[in-house]
Formats: C-alpha cells, structure tokens, sequence
C-alpha cells in the first residue's frame, strides 16, 4: 500500500501557464530530493481549481516532504503560481 496525497487548489488563469511551466521541474526536484516519492498527476478541475494526486511509498515519506516545504527553486515556482489552498487530504491506497 501507498500513501496518497490529495490537494486541491486555486490558480488564477493569469498564472496556469507559470503553474505548467513550473511542474516538469518541481516533479524532478521531487525525484531527486524526497525519500518515498513514487509520482505525481496533476488534474484541472472547474472553476480555476486543480487537484495534484501524489504517491509516496510511507506516510514518513509524505510527512518529511511536507516538513521540507518548498527548499528548491523549482518545487517554490509551482507553489508560487497557487492562489489558494482548498483542501488537503491523506490516505491510503487499496
């Protein structure tokens, strides 16, 4: 079982493109930089919203992430282009 990283967030249309830009660079930081770090899939939702579905191998994993923030230029640029944090959520794959 994996965990699961569910958060859903707001980004203003002036900023999608800084956000897309963003992400290829930010997922390879995640690579290079984040113990347990499996993969990540970015869904545009309606209303300016986008869900980022990230696996990780353990909740240490997710936890240590979440600890490290944004420390790389690129993994800052894509929370950057977010306006507002709708939710955030963790589970459990089955």
């Amino acid at each position: 079982m994996t965990t699961v990283e569910l958060t859903r967030f707001r980004v203003d249309p002036t900023r999608e493109d800084d956000l897309l830009k963003a992400r290829p660079r930010m997922v390879a930081e995640f690579q290079a930089d984040r113990a347990g770090f499996v993969e990540a899939r970015l869904v545009r939702l309606p209303n300016n919203e986008w869900l980022d579905i990230v696996l990780w191998e353990t909740p240490e994993d997710f936890a240590a992430s979440r600890a490290k923030g944004a420390n790389l230029p690129g993994i800052a640029a894509f929370f950057d282009a977010i306006d507002a944090l709708v939710s955030a959520e963790e589970g459990t794959s089955v």
